[in-house]
């Protein structure tokens, strides 16, 4: 039984190993021949050109179109706050006051100052009107009270602190009963039907993002759209990048202020762009060729190359819609060989 299955053995490895040496020397004989007679085998894929937007994304922090802060003018405790976050103000709306007892204010002296340099100047003006004194008299006059108005808007507007534009309030940075130092932040408004935000382009982003852009902007589960409105023309040596400014409408105020989203800008959006995969594109030097079908025929084509989108490149000329495209097989080939095309699954 050994001596049998030791002699299926043989004749099966050698068998084997004159099937592979047969088979090696028929391939090796006639590899070129079937690619000279039948063709390089290649897959293909019909040119046909489609919609293309270039997308480029972004993180930033969105704000209200217009944006106002209001800092104490004095150092003082805080003795009134009238609004709350969220809520929709004028402008000269009171927010903050402080009191009026505050020595460094000089609240006080300031109206009585102001109202007498009133009254003496109404007086003046009606004896200017009959004659009675000078124009350089009642224009001294005129001025002393316009000091005295300049003085007493100021001391209000230090001790009541008023809304510098309307709009909602977004932020507010102190509480009653707080002291505070002149120059500290006391709250902020927004105008937030629309939001802005800034961006930092590299070179070759601000050359293909321009004003008139189409955007839009994903905070959670909210999506806003709007436009690019600025590209700048100089690179920030801050930042080393160039600026854009991009305008959002935001209708009910689904995002709000200072909160982080995801920016996408569309650039270069064409309805006609012919797009072919990196790979299918072969570079020598500086420039760029494709192989494609002419009469069975591989045929070496020059193409230039229009955006780059990384994976995918756009073909700017030197492919026409319909022309077929070989995807597959192209390392084997050289211009002019003849080719078969395989359709179907791998």
């Amino acid at each position: 039984m050994k001596k049998y299955s030791g002699m299926a053995l043989f004749i099966l490895v050698a068998l084997q190993l004159i099937a592979g040496c047969s088979g090696d020397n028929e391939n090796a004989r006639s590899m070129e021949q079937i690619y000279r007679e039948d063709g390089v085998p290649v897959k293909v894929d019909i040119i046909s050109h489609r919609p293309y937007a270039v997308e480029s994304r972004y993180n930033a922090v969105l704000t209200g179109i217009r944006e106002s802060n209001a800092s104490a003018m004095i150092g003082d405790k805080v003795d009134k706050i009238y609004f709350t976050v969220g809520a929709h103000v004028n402008k000269d709306d009171v927010i903050i006051s402080f009191p009026t007892n505050n020595p460094a204010a000089q609240y006080y002296q300031s109206k009585v100052a102001f109202e007498h340099a009133q009254t003496t100047f109404s007086r003046m003006e009606n004896l200017y009107k009959s004659g009675g004194i000078s124009l350089q008299e009642f224009e001294n006059t005129r001025t002393q009270y316009r000091v005295a108005k300049a003085n007493w808007d100021a001391v209000q507007q230090s001790v009541l602190v008023r809304a510098p534009i309307s709009g909602t309030i977004t932020s507010i940075n102190v509480q009653e009963s707080d002291n505070v130092h002149p120059g500290d932040a006391l709250f902020t408004i927004s105008q937030t039907e629309k939001l802005k935000t800034r961006l930092w382009l590299t070179e070759n982003e601000r050359r293909d993002i321009h004003p008139g852009d189409r955007a839009e902007a994903l905070w959670n589960d909210a999506t806003i759209q709007g436009s690019v409105t600025q590209v700048d023309l100089s690179l920030n040596s801050q930042n080393q990048a160039f600026g854009a400014t991009v305008e959002f409408d935001n209708p009910g105020n689904s995002v709000i202020s200072g909160v982080n989203a995801e920016i996408t800008i569309f650039s270069d959006t064409k309805t006609d762009a012919c797009i072919v995969e990196r790979k299918n594109v072969i570079q020598k030097g500086d420039s760029y060729y494709v192989f494609t079908v002419k009469n069975q025929h591989a045929v070496l084509k020059p193409i230039v190359i229009g955006n780059d989108f990384g994976l995918d490149l756009e073909v700017a000329s030197g492919l026409s819609e319909g022309d077929s495209l070989i995807t597959e097989g192209q390392l084997m080939l050289e211009d002019g060989d003849l080719i078969n095309i395989i359709t179907g699954a791998e």
